[in-house]
């Protein structure tokens, strides 16, 4: 018969075994766990609808909108607080973007160019048209940060609304990816109107858009 001592060893070893084995799936299971995992290929085994699809679409054509809009912030004499708040934008949306996009890509469906800020879509809520795109590119200093706050402020508020038309199509937004971004958007772009009023009305002879 084996001395006593050996059973302690034995059951030593497969205890730490078993825990080391523990550690490890977590260790896999956290480092899944992030940003990267919702685009990971199994993803696409979750259910989704055509207005899923049809919201993601459209939301790469608004979200590249709002991507030029801001970045014109630092070559037409924005106030500091006018530029990091377009920076924010920028970074999170083009971010935003290249999630929707994957995907798209991820089901087999077709990836729209991006907008480029181009009118010819503003049927979609908040887009802005041509006209204003040129205004907005045109204007200066103060006058950039007015008008660049009165129209983002349009642009993220058609957003929401294109989030509140998802949430109330019947069935959609039940993929998890899809939920999540929308429910980011609207969170992330409602805050960001309430920072863009105060920051309109703190202009001189700024006043809240309606």
């Amino acid at each position: 018969m084996a001395p006593p001592h050996f059973f302690w060893a034995a059951g030593g070893l497969v205890a730490l075994s078993l825990l080391t084995g523990c550690a490890g799936r977590r260790d896999a299971e956290q480092a899944g766990s992030g940003p990267a995992a919702a685009a990971r290929p199994d993803s696409a085994g979750y259910p989704y609808t055509e207005a899923d699809v049809r919201f993601m679409s459209a939301m790469i054509g608004h979200h590249s909108q709002a991507v030029v809009m801001a970045g014109w912030a630092a070559t037409r004499g924005a106030s500091g607080s006018v530029r990091t708040l377009a920076e924010r934008i920028v970074n999170g949306q083009q971010d935003e973007i290249a999630s929707m996009q994957q995907w798209l890509r991820d089901r087999g469906r077709p990836v729209p160019e991006t907008t480029h800020g181009s009118g010819h879509q503003h049927h979609m809520p908040g887009m802005l048209t041509e006209a204003q795109m040129q205004q907005l590119a045109g204007a200066r200093g103060p006058e950039f940060d007015r008008l660049f706050l009165t129209l983002m402020i349009q642009h993220h508020r058609g957003a929401v609304s294109m989030v509140n038309d998802l949430f109330g199509s019947r069935g959609a937004a039940q993929d998890e990816t899809v939920f999540k971004f929308a429910n980011d958007v609207h969170v992330d772009q409602s805050t960001e109107i309430a920072r863009m009023e105060r920051l309109l009305s703190a202009l001189p002879g700024g006043e809240r858009s309606s």
